[in-house]
């Protein structure tokens, strides 16, 4: 595997991971489509910190964050508990002291694998922009 900068070429791929995500997932709303993640990450990627994990050219997750800033804005992976999301958030770690994120209130199974990695849960019931509520974690070194 390996781990490298996403570039808007890496939208489509990126985003078909969070659209089979957010189809296998009852309690998400269907929107946004996949055209317009593509579209998000093809404009966001180049401007923020985002890393692809990829293996023989699939790509198996990405990462991406303010490029100045602590907050994970985005944290896909295709196949859960292979170890690609520990790989990603570790790369997020390097050189930094802290970092934050948010996560849909739901989702249980992301919020034990944060709790895993050192992350701690400073807040809840936030409002989330696609209407499911949100809670927000902090890592520290």
């Amino acid at each position: 595997m390996i781990l490298r900068r996403a570039t808007a070429a890496d939208a489509p791929p990126c985003a078909r991971i969070v659209s089979d995500w957010i189809k296998a997932t009852d309690w998400m709303p269907d929107e946004p489509s996949r055209a317009k993640l593509e579209q998000l990450m093809r404009d966001g990627f180049p401007t923020r910190e985002a890393w692809l994990a990829e293996q023989n050219g699939d790509v198996l997750g990405y990462l991406s964050m303010g490029a100045a800033s602590t907050h994970i804005f985005g944290l896909y992976v295709k196949r859960p508990r292979q170890g690609v999301g520990r790989i990603l958030l570790n790369r997020a770690k390097e050189g930094r002291d802290r970092l934050k994120l948010r996560s849909h209130s739901p989702n249980h199974a992301a919020h034990r694998f944060y709790r895993r990695e050192g992350f701690v849960t400073i807040a809840t019931e936030l409002s989330g922009d696609d209407g499911v509520t949100e809670i927000e974690m902090e890592w520290k070194r």
